[in-house]
Formats: structure tokens, C-alpha cells, sequence
């Protein structure tokens, strides 16, 4: 069944119930990453997919993001983002397409940032 489009003020108010939900530890880490994200691809526009953050770009999902009690996670990590990444991925990869950043370490902006960058680039191509 498809996904029914949210108004903007409804993805804003999904987004700041689900921040309010989690620790605050996540929730700071995830507004953190959040920012980082929004700055690597700043026309990107907010939505709430799978009842967790998302961001779209260019009508295509952009990325995934969402607060854990001991990690934020970024999802999908495509080929093009591997490739971005490089060796410094390999110690946040967590199963097939799944990037976990652990709470009690500082969030690799430069990375997440090069990823995104990554995945825009990839879309704008396609």
C-alpha cells in the first residue's frame, strides 16, 4: 500500500514527536546528524518515511536517519556512497546498507558529509 503524502507542518510535527521519543543522548547525536546532512544537501527537503526521518532530493529518497539507545544510523549506503566513503565506512557499516554511528564517539561529519554528497551526486545522474 502506498505511502499517503504528509504536508510539510505534518512531516515537521512527525519528526519533532519522534525526536521528543527518544534519550535525550540520541536525540542530541540525531540533531546533530540531522544538521550534517541538511547542510551536504541543503535543497533536500525533510519528510517522515517508515516512521522514521528521511530526506528527499529531487523527488528521490535522499536518505533514511533515526536514534537508537547506543547509535544513530543512516540508511540506504549505495554503492556510490561506499565508494565515497572508502576504508573510513568500514568501521561504521552495520549489516548490507546500514551506517551506525555510536553515541559515546564524536559523529564523523566529514564522512557523513561526503557520503551525502555521494548520494546527491548519484541522483542528480540518474
Amino acid at each position: 500500500m502506498a505511502q499517503k503524502a504528509q504536508s510539510p507542518s505534518q512531516t515537521l510535527a512527525a519528526i519533532r514527536t519522534y525526536l521528543a521519543a527518544l534519550p535525550p543522548a540520541s536525540r542530541r547525536a540525531l540533531t546533530e546528524l540531522r544538521a550534517v546532512i541538511e547542510g551536504a544537501a541543503p535543497t533536500a527537503e525533510p519528510t517522515f518515511s517508515y516512521r522514521i526521518p528521511a530526506y528527499r532530493y529531487s523527488g528521490r529518497m535522499l536518505v533514511w536517519c533515526a536514534g537508537w539507545n547506543a547509535y544513530v544510523s543512516i540508511y540506504p549506503i549505495t554503492p556510490a556512497m561506499k565508494e565515497a566513503g572508502g576504508a573510513e565506512l568500514d568501521r561504521y557499516v552495520a549489516g548490507k546498507g546500514t551506517l551506525r554511528f555510536a553515541l559515546n564517539a564524536p559523529l564523523p561529519t566529514r564522512l557523513v558529509r561526503r557520503i551525502v554528497r555521494a548520494r546527491v551526486a548519484e541522483i542528480t545522474a540518474s
